[in-house]
Formats: structure tokens, sequence, C-alpha cells
């Protein structure tokens, strides 16, 4: 068959749209190959890779205690960014109890920081941490604290055997990747000799089960309660009705796709309920959504507290998400995860399978309540901690082995 009568047959088959994104896809390809511009992309520079690994075995850091200068290494931040934000929370705990201090941005294309300087004070204007590029070195710091795989082969790297160095895990990030360079790379980041602080239970059982090793200290996972809440107005609460999902289509952790195909289920089973989208804004999809876009966190509250259940998938650790919707009354429905429901352990959470037809009809039983404002109040009554916990308890880590006390594991 030539390529002629291949078109038609795929046209006759999938429709002409899906040839034409073929044919684009097809020639984008090999331009991009051409061009060399598709060639796979390290988020460290090779330097500090090799730099780290002779840095790192050498570290004999002097114990320190009162107020110290604490540098956070962190890639440029975008509005909105979850790991952001709750790494900037451990900042401020630790500015709130008298401590010094500096964000370290790592860009491996750039060291100039002022743009990403602008982001971070209009977006997080709390946090009062001077900004610094990564490039000027760690002068002046008692100890270090990095914040993802690429950051810590950058701390490592750029690092002296005097600083005291830990590491912030709020993802397994090996699980970012397929089995390969990449996943090597980020699985090595917790051997650099760095003290490991995971955020939530779920790192260490992974860290365990995959390396056979653990986490120095684990802090707990926590809720914004004061913005996350239920709403009662006048008249009461408002009328739920549809559901919500949070889109990040670029990070194929967070299960965009999966939940394309879901959602999609969900509304031929209940064309009704209306779909509503935040984070990346959706275009294309064969069903009516309502597009939200990036949303500041009291108007996200609302679009909780106005629908029924919540889509959060999340494949490398328990997202914000869940414990957010829950603390507005909204019902989560997460993929399922032996590591994950030893953290969360709400009565009210749907775990499905992660599959199109497992999410979907989770999401159907949830919308088909017959108390569904009774069992949003309930939801929302139970206790939640608040991120001063964590933060208070990251902080006692760090001053602790700052100080050369034992660091005892595991959640306050």
């Amino acid at each position: 068959m030539n390529v002629l009568h291949r078109v038609m047959a795929h046209a006759q088959r999938d429709g002409w749209p899906a040839v034409t994104r073929k044919i684009i896809h097809k020639a984008a390809g090999k331009t991009l190959e051409r061009l060399s511009v598709n060639e796979p992309d390290l988020p460290v520079r090779t330097e500090d890779l090799q730099a780290s690994a002779n840095n790192a075995p050498h570290r004999q850091p002097h114990p320190v205690s009162g107020a110290m200068n604490v540098g956070w290494v962190c890639t440029p931040p975008g509005p909105g960014s979850g790991g952001h934000t709750t790494f900037f929370r451990m900042v401020q705990g630790m500015e709130e109890r008298g401590h010094r201090c500096a964000l370290f941005l790592y860009d491996r294309n750039s060291d100039d920081v002022s743009r990403h300087a602008a982001v971070i004070r209009k977006h997080w204007p709390l946090m009062e941490a001077e900004i610094r590029s990564v490039a000027e070195g760690f002068h002046g710091m008692d100890a270090i604290v990095a914040s993802s795989w690429p950051t810590a082969y950058a701390a490592a790297a750029h690092g002296s055997r005097h600083l005291h160095s830990f590491y912030f895990i709020q993802d397994y990030e090996p699980y970012f990747y397929p089995r390969g360079t990449l996943y090597a790379l980020a699985e090595n980041s917790y051997r650099l000799g760095f003290t490991n602080i995971a955020l939530g239970g779920m790192i260490g059982a992974v860290m365990k089960s995959e390396l056979g090793m653990e986490p120095a200290a684990s802090v707990p996972f926590a809720c914004d309660t004061r913005t996350y809440r239920l709403l009662e107005g006048p008249e009461g609460a408002p009328t739920r009705h549809g559901v919500v999902y949070y889109a990040k289509r670029a990070v194929d952790r967070r299960g965009y796709l999966l939940a394309k195909l879901a959602l999609e289920q969900f509304h031929a089973m209940h064309p009704d309920q209306e779909i509503h989208i935040y984070g990346d804004s959706i275009t294309g999809w064969s069903i009516p959504v309502h597009n939200h876009g990036n949303l500041p966190p009291g108007d996200l509250n609302r679009l909780y507290n106005s629908t029924v259940a919540g889509l959060a998938l999340s494949f490398t650790n328990i997202s914000l998400v869940p414990e957010e919707l829950l603390a507005a009354g909204n019902v989560p429905v997460l993929n399922e995860s032996a590591f994950a429901a030893q953290v969360l352990k709400d009565p009210e959470v749907i775990w499905a399978p992660a599959t199109p037809s497992g999410l979907a009809g989770a999401l159907a039983r949830a919308v088909e309540a017959n108390d569904i404002q009774d069992r949003a109040s309930r939801i929302a009554a139970r206790r939640r901690l608040d991120w001063r916990v964590s933060t208070d308890a990251f902080a006692e880590v760090l001053e602790s082995a700052c100080s050369g006390n034992t660091i005892l594991p595991g959640s306050p």
C-alpha cells in the first residue's frame, strides 16, 4: 500500500483531524531532530554533577547553635507552584524563630535572578529571605537546604565541608522519569550525604522499598486551614454541584491524560454535572469544561466549596490538593496507592483504580450521594494539622542537627 492509500485508510478510520495531527507531529519531530532541539534536557549543569561527586563525601560541619544563617536552594518558581509554596513555608518558619535566611536560585541556563525575584516577591510576599544565585556561592551560611534532585547536586557542588547540608524531599523524584539517566541521577541524589528530611510518611516508605534506606526524619503533611475551610453565608452553605480538577498537562505524575479520559467518561455518565478545571487552561477536549486558570487560594477555596468532588491524581507523593479539598468539605477522588493510603486516612476519601472507568465511577458515586451537604459539613469539621506543626517540626530537626544533637526520625 503506497503512502496515499495509507493516509486515506487512516482518514477513513480515525478522521482527517487525527491524520493532520499525526502529519504535523512527524514533521515537527524531524525538524527538531535536524536542529538538535529535541536533545534530552539535563536539568543540572554537568560541571555540578562532577563537583558534587568530589565534595559530597568529605563534609565535616562544625556544631552551630543560636541564630543561624540558612541558605535554601530551589529552582525558580512559577506562580502557584505547590512545591515551592511548601518549601517557602519552611523558610518562613525558620525566619519566625529568629534565623536569617537566603534563597539561592538554581537555573542551569542563567545566573540572573532578577526576574525570578520579582515573581517571588509578588506571589510569596510574607517571606523575607534575600534572593541570590547559587553561582554566588554559600559564603556566610551555616546550613543549606536543597529542595529537589538538581538543587541537591548544585548544593553539593557549591557547598563546603563545613556546611550543614539538608535535603527536603517532597516527592520520590526518580518516579518523575522512566528508568534511565534522569531516574538514576535523581535516585543518587539521596546518597549525596545530606541529612534527608521527608514530607509525610509516604516518602520514607518508598525510599525503604526502593533503596533500602530511610530519611533521617520526616515532617507531617498539613493544610492551610485558615484559607481552606467551609464557607457559610447568611443563608447557609452554598449548594454544591459539579466536580473540579487540577490540570498540569506537562507534568505526567499528575496524571493529566488519565484525568482527561476519566472526565470524558464521567461526563457521559453525568452530563448535568459541570466540570471545573484550574491550573492549566484546557482546549480541544470533546466535552465542555469551565476553565479557571491559576486561582489565588481564596478563590480556589470558593470553587472547592461550590463543587461536590475533586479529582486529585498524583503518582509520586500525596499532593496538597486532597487535604485542601477536605478542609472545604469536598470529596477527593484519588488514584489507588498503598503508600499514599498510609498517609491520608480520612474515611471520606475515595480511592479508585488508576483507570478511566475506575476514576469516572468514583466521581459518579460522589455526586450521586443523597447527603452531599451534610457530608460536606461532616468532612470539613474534622481536625486537620496546620502548617505550623510542620514548620516547627522541620525547624527543630535543623536546629538539633546543626547543634550536634541526635535527630529522632519519624513525624512528630
